[in-house]
């Protein structure tokens, strides 16, 4: 069932398994937004490393104009995550099952809201990039903290570094050869499952982008109201399992 599957990706019970393909979904999405951003702006909105180091160039050339946007970027990118975080408390707090499911279904309407309105932002001169630069960059910092957080930093989506490096030390594994055992030391073994997922993220963000670049061609920003409501979707139905049972509790006090 659709419904069942949705509730077992961004529902309050947790699995292995179920972060795991929920990483997979939301490395498509960052894929998908980061390359779609880059043709908006021209500037890609999902890692820290190269705006902090485009900062400190702008910054040493004399471009404080270009430095100020970038921390902006930074900025916008630190409260996404902080959003998220507080978001995913105060529902812990209040025991929802849509815990993980609110700051999904905030990244939902945030996109629907880039796509609807952002046609119309690009009449508006000197205002359209710094907003959607700033705008794409919470969005980024709201999912990563969301996977971040149910995961316990297993998992991440809107950068792929650290899961490049974990392929090449699990590779690196792989292809050692144990010739001789020394007393009290294990041999050398590679984590397939880990090489698996890491492999499977790379591959989801890479398609998530070819296919954000195509849309964004082909549709321009509406190319984003399919990421928005699959995103909306998945959120949906925790959120729908809190409603009526919050429903079912004052039925019973009246």
């Amino acid at each position: 069932m659709p419904f069942n599957y949705a509730r077992s990706l961004t529902g309050r019970r947790r699995s292995k398994q179920s972060n795991r393909q929920l990483g997979l979904w939301l490395a498509f999405n960052a894929g998908a937004a980061n390359a779609g951003g880059f043709i908006a702006v021209q500037q890609y909105t999902s890692h820290m490393t190269g705006i902090v180091s485009s900062m400190a160039d702008n910054l040493a050339l004399g471009a404080s104009d270009l430095a100020l946007g970038g921390l902006g970027a930074l900025l916008s990118f630190l409260l996404g995550a902080m959003c998220s975080t507080i978001m995913i408390n105060v529902s812990r707090r209040r025991h929802l099952h849509s815990q993980y499911a609110l700051p999904l279904a905030l990244e939902a309407v945030l996109l629907l809201c880039f796509g609807v309105l952002g046609a119309r932002l690009m009449d508006v001169p000197g205002f359209f990039v710094p907003l959607t630069v700033m705008l794409l960059c919470f969005i980024m910092g709201l999912q990563n903290a969301i996977i971040t957080k149910l995961s316990n930093a297993e998992v991440r989506t809107t950068h792929i570094t650290g899961m490049v490096t974990d392929i090449g030390i699990e590779l690196g594994k792989l292809v050692y050869i144990n010739r001789s055992r020394q007393t009290g030391q294990k041999p050398v073994r590679a984590d397939r499952a880990r090489l698996l997922i890491n492999s499977l993220m790379v591959g989801c963000f890479f398609a998530g982008g070819v296919s954000g670049a195509i849309g964004f061609k082909h549709f321009g920003f509406l190319s984003t109201i399919p990421l928005a409501g699959a995103l909306l979707f998945l959120a949906l139905v925790p959120m729908w399992d809190d409603l009526r049972l919050g429903w079912t509790l004052w039925r019973r006090k009246r």
